[in-house]
């Protein structure tokens, strides 16, 4: 199995393009309800994971440089849920629970691992 390319990974690259595009680009008149307010979410597991897999790498804390596997994408898109849709509510006045956000976290992380499984 050859090593994963952490932020040069395609699926890291297209998700951080397709979030920037959406975030700077796009007229906030071109989005709807999914584009305004899930599509980030849906990006998160794809473009964040990758970098935090490899800091965990650099640290020691990642045995090897494989591909993320279901756990850890699993794991990853659980703990986010919690600290942004419980805990986040609780300590910012501006954020508020959405539990579609965590569908669209889920979503995103299904997509991420199958991509990485079939890479």
């Amino acid at each position: 199995m050859k090593n994963f390319g952490y932020a040069r990974d395609p699926l890291c690259l297209l998700a951080c393009t397709a979030y920037a595009l959406n975030r700077w680009c796009l007229p906030p008149a071109w989005k709807g309800v999914f584009l305004h307010g899930y599509f980030a979410d849906c990006l998160l597991i794809p473009a964040a994971l990758p970098l935090v897999l490899w800091l965990q790498y650099r640290l020691g804390l990642r045995p090897a440089a494989d591909r993320p596997r279901w756990g850890e994408i699993l794991l990853h898109a659980a703990a986010w849920s919690v600290a942004a849709e419980v805990i986040m509510p609780h300590l910012s006045r501006t954020a508020i629970a959405d539990p579609w956000d965590v569908v669209a976290y889920a979503a995103g992380a299904v997509v991420s691992g199958l991509a990485w499984a079939h890479a």
